[in-house]
């Protein structure tokens, strides 16, 4: 028997990385468990379930470890079916580490799985049910859907990020060559001496850290374009990605109650989208002069470089597989940055809003060619430099925040406009 787990340690630990049962009702919730600490969609490296223990509360209210133990019949046929289980239904297979451990009453003990993060996407099949993809979210175990099993699919390497995917409905012809070519001048790496055809290809990389703008089929032999190349140089990208469209609207009021709104639907490639975006914004960047102030007479109602920051994020770091646009809204002492999605797998909301989330990309692809356009900062900077803009233009900080369906940054006009 080993000491080496230590039960007091793992209680006081926030419950994400330990699953305590004290009964184990169904073996199948273990592996369930196991299969989803192997997965890592937190990243926390894996986890514990903890047979015959339960967490409780003592008489004022403190948190106390119950070792009720399991005898040695009911052990040794959890700890054969759950390894059983591991070997034959998660595949790929998964051997999580055993240790028993004294428990409070005599001639039982506690039986502990540890589960380290494997860098695989695993699936279990639980009973007569298909195979699927499990993972830990705050303290509970939950089959990965939609969003989720597709940034675990990601992140594991079982599936290519979507910016990076090919259209299997697109092909060259769906790229706007002279786009193409004023991309690859401002970006400095178009030489004269090729054809810009020659970068349809799927092995021309523009750089190291992005994939080539094609990808060949293996039976047909056809170019198809990636995602991020319709969304950047398409013709018509909409009819390719529905949701790659802006609104940009201005309300003279607080809210949207008034009827006389000014209202743009913004079309074609991102970085058309994102030049009349541009345009827009500035002409919200209106300066004001204050003779009283000897100091800083002349500020502007909003940063330029904070507006362009929270555009280009929205653009390069939004979900394309949503159908909703980026929304830019303008209000008489606000403007609202709207990008359809959560936050990335990952991204703390607190440090996301505090401007020190570590860089994590949802379209890695595209934030590198938005960078290189100078339409927004990577690894990581947007959010601070939106931060540190407002700070010395003397406006408010910016509010951010975040849910399941969008990501929202409100930039407060300079005090002295609303005074006005």
């Amino acid at each position: 028997m080993s000491e080496a787990i230590d039960l007091q340690e793992l209680s006081v630990r926030e419950n994400e990385q330990t699953e305590w049962k004290e009964n184990v009702a169904d073996v199948d919730d273990v592996v369930a468990t196991l299969s989803a600490f192997a997965n890592d969609l937190a990243n926390l490296g894996g986890g514990y379930v903890v047979c015959g223990a339960r967490e409780d509360k003592d008489a004022h209210g403190f948190p106390v470890l119950v070792r009720t133990g399991l005898d040695a019949r009911r052990l040794k046929e959890v700890e054969n079916n759950v390894l059983a289980r591991c070997r034959d239904r998660v595949s790929p297979p998964i051997t999580p580490r055993v240790e028993e451990l004294a428990s409070d009453a005599e001639g039982r003990r506690i039986l502990v799985f540890l589960q380290p993060a494997t860098g695989q996407a695993h699936t279990f099949r639980r009973g007569k049910e298909g195979a699927k993809h499990f993972v830990r979210v705050s303290r509970s175990t939950i089959e990965a859907r939609n969003g989720v099993l597709l940034n675990l699919l990601v992140r594991r390497g079982a599936l290519e990020a979507w910016d990076r995917r090919p259209c299997g409905t697109a092909t060259v012809n769906d790229l706007d060559l002279l786009a193409l070519r004023d991309a690859l001048v401002r970006m400095g790496v178009f030489s004269a001496e090729r054809p810009v055809e020659s970068y349809l290809s799927d092995t021309v990389e523009l750089s190291p850290f992005v994939p080539p703008l094609c990808v060949k089929e293996p039976l047909t032999g056809v170019l198809r374009p990636r995602n991020f190349a319709l969304l950047l140089f398409g013709r018509a990208t909409q009819r390719f990605v529905p949701g790659a469209v802006s609104f940009f609207s201005i309300y003279p009021g607080l809210d949207r109650s008034d009827a006389h709104a000014e209202r743009h639907e913004l079309a074609g490639n991102l970085i058309e989208q994102a030049r009349q975006l541009t345009r827009l914004l500035d002409a919200q960047a209106v300066p004001l002069f204050d003779k009283t102030d000897p100091v800083a007479p002349n500020r502007a109602k909003y940063p330029k470089r904070a507006l362009h920051e929270a555009m280009g994020n929205a653009l390069a770091h939004r979900d394309y597989e949503l159908m909703d646009p980026t929304r830019i809204t303008v209000f008489s002492d606000r403007i609202e940055v709207l990008s359809p999605g959560s936050l990335p797998i990952g991204v703390d909301p607190v440090a996301f809003r505090e401007g020190r989330s570590p860089p994590r990309w949802r379209n890695q692809t595209l934030a590198w060619f938005f960078n290189r356009l100078q339409l927004a900062q990577t690894e990581g900077q947007g959010i601070s430099t939106i931060l540190r803009a407002m700070r010395e233009e003397g406006c408010p900080p910016p509010t951010l925040e975040a849910d399941e369906i969008r990501v929202l940054c409100v930039l407060p006009a300079h005090p002295r406009h609303a005074r006005g």
